[in-house]
């Protein structure tokens, strides 16, 4: 089985040009080990129990059995006279005149080794350091015109996180490096401030990503280091060793608190004015503000009745929080002020996604496990979220909406993905939202689209989900897309030819949908600019 449930991308400037390997020295090993002690601890004490049982009796006798067949065994066969000089039939037998050499096992004629000061000067390594290096080097380079793409994969019951260099001009994908998680991941945020890296001012420009995993702990990776073995930083109880007692005594508790998230944690979103903070929301119920300074939890919000499942930040009011849950309504919260009861708005099923329009910023979207998009006015919600009326909503599929995106450059631009399979294009006006293509990708169940950050890639569209495979989607190739955004979209004498053009992983040549072609008519759906049927406008 292999899945891909999440992606973000990085916008150009941030990652190293030339990414570090991975260092492990005595200092790391101290920090491995601070992180990792509560596990370790754990681990130690099933080994006591384990310990403990077996010194109780509970473990058969099978040992000495097999001990008193092996030496009936031996009277029983008849050695070779050519195998008699071997004594092969003591060769399992313990030797109490074994010496000192011999009793230090594999390393006991280790001295006896050659050994020299560097590989310089052994004559048997033929590839120097320094041209090791700088292959490496050359192979792990990232161009200022690259963009970073990252997505989190299920592959075989292994998950990961892959972080694949986008080359726009040369239209190839391919991945970097990747990181291993420890539980499936859910939900992926890009942080332009270092956490927990040494030697580093903390206010800086970074390059990490926080991760949020069915596990309710969520972990924080440096993107400029590759072959990590442990994350920077640790947000939860795995991340506070200091608290071990506590932990024991709570270990089977799953009551949330203000602390740490108990449960899994289903967004993230960083702040990108006030930097050191990072908003999370969790199957237990809770919404949590954290101190990417201190990797401490500075407060925790719970004014949902169920799972909080999205989460978004106000561009201008940098304190407002968006947020969608299980329980059908969507939040608007001042952090500044845990004790008021926020705004808010209802809808018809599980929300699945919100998004603050970065166009203009009193107005919001929603997306649903039934297909829906709303879109409300901020100015116009109350506490009541039964009184809530939507500008517009539009049945945008026949299943659910499980992401959508908002084009950061070009207004009006929306994209939306559902578990029908389907990726799908959308101009809005004033008048209302109108369907500019279709298109399925033979990804399986869409769990992403998510449009470049950059202006020189705001017509690149990531596409992921359930198949377990990641493509890059030129929608300014598309027909459709230059009908309606004629006056946004570049002029390429390479494209005029090249319809749907998709970049895959190792696809170097420029390739166009399968189903592009044959059924441009049937996928191309309502390229009139109207579509009454699946959008209705609330009266005021």
């Amino acid at each position: 089985m292999s899945m891909i449930t999440t992606t973000a991308w990085v916008p150009r400037g941030f990652a190293a040009p030339f990414p570090t390997k991975y260092t492990f020295d005595e200092k790391e090993f101290e920090r491995i080990a601070a992180l990792a002690k509560l596990q370790l601890d754990d681990a130690q004490d099933d080994l006591d129990e384990a310990k403990e049982k077996e010194a109780n009796g509970n473990v058969s006798d099978k040992e000495d059995d097999d001990t008193a067949m092996k030496v009936d065994t031996r009277d029983e066969i008849e050695i070779d006279d050519d195998l008699k000089e071997y004594d092969l039939e003591h060769y399992d037998d313990d030797d109490d005149n074994v010496g000192e050499a011999q009793q230090m096992g594999m390393f006991g004629n280790v001295k006896s080794l050659a050994y020299y000061e560097s590989n310089q000067e052994d004559p048997y390594i033929t590839l120097k350091e320094e041209e090791e290096d700088d292959e490496d080097r050359e192979d792990l380079q990232i161009l200022a015109t690259d963009n970073l793409l990252l997505a989190a994969k299920i592959e075989d019951e292994l998950a990961h996180l892959e972080v694949y260099v986008y080359e726009d001009a040369a239209d190839n994908l391919y991945v970097h490096h990747d990181i291993m998680l420890p539980a499936i991941p859910l939900c992926l945020e890009w942080l332009d401030i270092p956490v927990s890296k040494p030697g580093v001012d903390k206010d800086s420009i970074g390059n990490f990503v926080a991760i949020g995993t069915f596990d309710p702990d969520i972990e924080i990776w440096d993107l400029d280091t590759v072959d990590c073995m442990y994350p920077n930083a640790i947000l939860g109880q795995g991340g506070n060793p200091e608290d071990e007692k506590k932990k024991k005594k709570k270990k089977k508790s799953k009551k949330a608190n203000d602390e740490y998230h108990v449960d899994a944690v289903l967004a993230l979103a960083a702040n990108r004015k006030h930097r050191n903070l990072l908003a999370s929301a969790s199957a237990d119920k809770t919404v949590k503000l954290w101190d990417l300074h201190t990797t401490k939890c500075a407060k925790s919000y719970s004014y949902h009745t169920d799972k909080v499942c999205s989460l978004a930040w106000h561009a201008v009011e940098s304190t407002v929080l968006l947020s969608g849950s299980y329980d059908r309504t969507v939040a608007i919260a001042d952090m500044r002020a845990p004790n008021e009861q926020p705004m808010r708005v209802g809808v018809e099923s599980d929300v699945e996604n919100v998004r603050w329009d970065p166009h203009d910023p009193n107005f919001f979207y929603v997306s649903t496990e039934n297909g829906i998009i709303h879109y409300f006015d901020a100015r116009n919600t109350t506490k009541d979220p039964a009184v809530s009326k939507s500008v517009w909503k539009l049945q945008a599929h026949d299943e659910s909406v499980s992401s959508f995106d908002l084009n950061p450059v070009i207004p009006g631009y929306m994209a939306t993905g559902s578990t029908d399979k389907t990726v799908k294009l959308w101009n809005i006006t004033a008048e209302g939202p109108s369907l500019v293509v279709s298109r399925d990708f033979d990804v399986g169940k869409v769990f992403s689209t998510t449009f470049g950050p950059d202006p020189e890639v705001a017509f690149r569209l990531a596409v992921a989900g359930s198949k377990g495979t990641v493509s890059v989607w030129d929608t300014s190739t598309n027909a459709g897309v230059r009908k309606f955004f004629a006056q946004k979209v570049p002029t390429k004498a390479t494209d005029e030819d090249v319809e749907d053009k998709l970049v895959a992983v190792n696809d170097v040549e420029d390739s166009s949908s399968e189903d592009g072609e044959d059924d441009d008519d049937d996928d191309d759906e309502d390229e009139s600019g109207s579509d009454q049927d699946s959008m209705d406008e609330d009266d005021e």
